[in-house]
C-alpha cells in the first residue's frame, strides 16, 4: 500500500517540477532571444500557473509546414525559416541555450511575420569551449585544413586528448574533397551530416548529446527550407553570422581563426576579407566600428610581434599599389599629347618602365580591392566617421608609433627602389632629344 502512494506521490512530484522547469525555460529563452523583432517568446502567467497547468499567453499563429495558409497571409516561408535559422545560431553559438525539439508544431508564424518559439520542455546547452570550436571549424573547413578540423573534435569533446587523429585526416580529406565541388556555402548540411557520420562510425569518437540535438535542430529547419525551396542552403545563410562573429568577436581563438583564414604564405588575402564584409554586412547585428578595433589591439598586443611583420609587409605592399596605381590611373586618363611627352615619345609604356604587364595589372587589382573594401566599410549601416576614434586612441599607444615608422621606412625603401629602377632604364638625354 506505501509503495503506490509514494509512486503516485513522485510522479505529481516530477509533474509539478516540469511544468515549472518549461516555464523557467521559456522565461530564460525570451530574455536572450526575444529582443530581434522577428522572434516572438510567448509570456508565461505566474498566477494561474501550477504543478499541473502551465499557462502561457495565446500566439495566433500558422504552422511553419503549412506553406499555403502562411503564403495566403503575404508570408514567406523561407524568410521565416532564415529567421529561425538566425536564432538558431545565436542559440547556439553566442549563448549556447537552446531549444532542442524546434518541429514545426513548435514553429509558428504570426500574421505581422514574427516567428514564434513555443513549447520549451527540452532544451540544451552548447559548452563555452564547443561554441567557438565549431565556428573554428568553419573556417578551417573553408580552408580545407584537414588537420585543423580532426584537432577541433578534441575542444568538441568528441575525441579524449589520448587519441591520435591522424588516421583520421585522410578520410576527412577523401570526404571533403569529393563534396566540396565549388564553395562550402553550397553544401547541403544533410550531405555534411551523413558524410561526417560515415567518418565518425570509422574511429573511436564520442558523439555528446548537445551534437546530436544541434544536429537534430538544423536539420529539421533545413527539412522545412528546402520543402519551401529544393536548393535553399543552410550554411550559405548562415555565412553572414559566421562572418559578423569572425570578423567583431574579440574572443582569442575566433581572433586566431580570422587570422588563418585572412593570412596564407605569409600573403594577405584580400579577397577573404572582402567576401567576410559582403556577408557580415547581411546581418543585421554588424558594425564596422566593432571589426576594427579587436583586430587592432590583436595587432598591437604584446603577442602580435608575427602579425606585425606580416602586417607591415602587406602595407607597404597595399601603399605602393595606391600610389602607383593612382599615377598608372591618371597617366592612362590623360590625352595621348600629354602622356606622348611624359614617356618621351612612346604612350604605351607609361611612366613606370620597370613594371611589367602582370605586375600593373596585379597592383591594379589590389588597388581596387582596398578602394572595394574601404567601400563596403563606409556603406555598412550607421556608419560614421567617429568609428575611426578608437582606432586613434590604439594609434596613439607607442607599439603604434614604432609600427608606422617601420611601414613608412619600408614604403620609402620601396618607392626609392622603383625611382633608381625608373631613372636606369630611361634612355640618354640625346636619345631624348631625338625623339621630339
Amino acid at each position: 500500500m506505501l509503495l503506490p502512494l509514494l509512486m503516485n506521490s513522485l510522479a505529481e512530484f516530477f509533474r509539478s517540477s516540469t511544468m515549472y522547469r518549461s516555464g523557467q525555460n521559456a522565461r530564460r529563452f525570451k530574455k536572450l532571444y526575444a529582443d530581434k523583432q522577428d522572434v516572438l517568446v510567448p509570456d508565461i502567467y505566474w498566477d494561474y500557473t501550477s504543478g499541473k497547468v502551465l499557462t502561457m499567453e495565446w500566439v495566433n499563429g500558422v504552422k511553419l509546414s503549412e506553406q499555403a495558409a502562411i503564403e495566403s497571409q503575404g508570408l514567406k516561408v523561407l524568410d521565416l525559416v532564415n529567421a529561425g535559422i538566425q536564432c538558431s545560431l545565436r542559440q547556439l553559438l553566442e549563448y549556447g541555450y537552446f531549444h532542442a525539439d524546434p518541429h514545426p508544431g513548435n514553429l509558428l508564424a504570426t500574421p505581422d511575420g514574427k516567428l514564434a518559439f513555443l513549447d520549451f520542455g527540452m532544451m540544451s546547452e552548447t559548452p563555452e569551449e564547443a561554441r567557438f570550436a565549431i565556428i573554428g571549424h568553419v573556417v578551417h573547413l573553408v580552408n580545407r585544413d584537414y588537420e585543423a578540423m580532426a584537432r577541433d573534435y578534441y575542444a568538441l569533446d568528441f575525441l579524449s586528448p589520448d587519441v591520435d587523429v591522424a588516421p583520421i585526416v585522410p578520410a576527412l580529406q577523401n570526404f571533403f574533397d569529393d563534396a566540396l565541388t565549388s564553395t562550402v556555402s553550397e553544401l547541403n548540411f544533410k550531405t555534411i551530416v551523413d558524410g561526417l557520420g560515415a567518418v565518425l562510425y570509422q574511429y573511436p569518437f564520442n558523439v555528446p548529446a548537445y551534437y546530436a540535438l544541434i544536429l537534430r535542430s538544423l536539420t529539421v529547419l533545413e527539412g522545412l527550407a528546402l520543402y519551401a525551396d529544393p536548393n535553399f542552403k543552410v550554411l550559405a545563410a548562415s555565412y553572414p553570422y559566421f562572418a559578423k562573429r569572425l570578423l567583431t568577436d574579440p574572443n582569442p581563438y575566433l581572433r586566431d581563426a580570422l587570422i588563418e583564414l585572412l593570412f596564407k604564405d605569409g600573403r594577405f588575402r584580400w579577397n577573404r576579407l572582402e567576401n567576410l564584409l559582403v556577408q557580415g554586412r547581411k546581418d543585421r547585428d554588424f558594425s564596422a566600428k566593432d571589426a576594427l578595433q579587436p583586430v587592432l589591439k590583436l595587432l598591437l598586443g604584446p603577442e602580435g610581434e608575427e602579425l606585425r611583420s606580416l602586417v607591415i609587409k602587406e602595407a607597404v605592399r597595399v601603399t605602393e599599389s595606391v600610389v602607383l596605381g593612382t599615377v598608372i590611373e591618371t597617366y592612362n586618363s590623360m590625352p595621348n599629347l600629354v602622356r606622348t611627352l611624359i614617356s618621351n615619345g612612346n604612350v604605351n609604356e607609361g611612366p613606370l618602365l620597370t613594371l611589367s604587364a602582370p605586375e600593373r595589372e596585379s597592383m591594379m587589382e589590389l588597388r581596387q580591392q582596398v578602394l572595394r573594401i574601404w567601400a563596403l566599410l563606409r556603406s555598412s549601416n550607421n556608419f560614421d566617421p567617429s568609428i575611426l576614434q578608437p582606432i586613434l586612441q590604439v594609434l596613439q599607444e607607442p607599439e603604434a608609433r614604432n609600427l608606422g615608422g617601420r611601414v613608412i621606412g619600408g614604403i620609402t625603401q620601396r618607392l626609392a627602389a622603383r625611382l633608381l629602377q625608373q631613372l636606369l632604364r630611361m634612355p640618354p638625354t640625346n636619345a631624348i632629344s631625338s625623339t621630339l
